[in-house]
């Protein structure tokens, strides 16, 4: 029988960024268990153009990323989220919908790349700053043997990883 797949939703407002890198780096690097998803609750109408290409020279794939309405994740034709992790702190801070299916949930919080002034450079430096804490903290989670922890251990496994060298303000855990 195949291993379950999970379902995993990434938070941030404007998801055009952080969440962006968080999709297209899950769905290649969790080689089908796991299908990534982004969503924001105030979402920009374009992804961030560093962003798809800090992810293209790091050889994830860019089709199809978009900037959604965390809303589209909120319905009842939606699917169910196994795991909600915010990526920023606005995000975490805000009144999310409910999700159904009592999904886990943590706050992965990294800087935000896109807010980072000055040239070309540090634009994007900041971007795959963000790409290397975001990258860490995934592969703590695939590494995590998910069938043999129950739900609050599992809680407890992706919060820790939410602390990681690169995390940002700490913040009360999303809903």
């Amino acid at each position: 029988m195949p291993d379950r797949v999970y379902n995993v939703l990434f938070l941030c407002t404007g998801n055009s960024a952080r969440s962006i890198l968080a999709e297209a780096m899950l769905a290649k690097d969790g080689h089908g268990r796991f299908r990534a998803y982004s969503a924001g609750s105030q979402p920009k109408s374009d992804v961030n153009p560093i962003a798809i290409q800090v992810l293209r020279e790091s050889d994830y794939p860019t089709e199809g990323l978009q900037s959604k309405s965390w809303d589209a994740f909120a319905g009842p034709d939606a699917p169910v989220m196994d795991f909600v992790f915010t990526v920023c702190d606005n995000a975490a801070g805000e009144a999310c919908p409910f999700w159904p299916g009592q999904p886990v949930t943590a706050h992965w919080g990294i800087e935000d790349p896109a807010a980072v002034d000055g040239g070309e450079i540090e634009r994007k430096t900041a971007f795959v700053t963000a790409q290397r804490y975001l990258k860490n903290r995934i592969s703590a989670f695939l590494a995590l043997p998910m069938a043999s922890l129950d739900q609050v251990a599992l809680t407890s496994k992706v919060r820790e990883i939410g602390q990681q060298a690169g995390a940002s303000s700490p913040r009360s855990e999303v809903a």
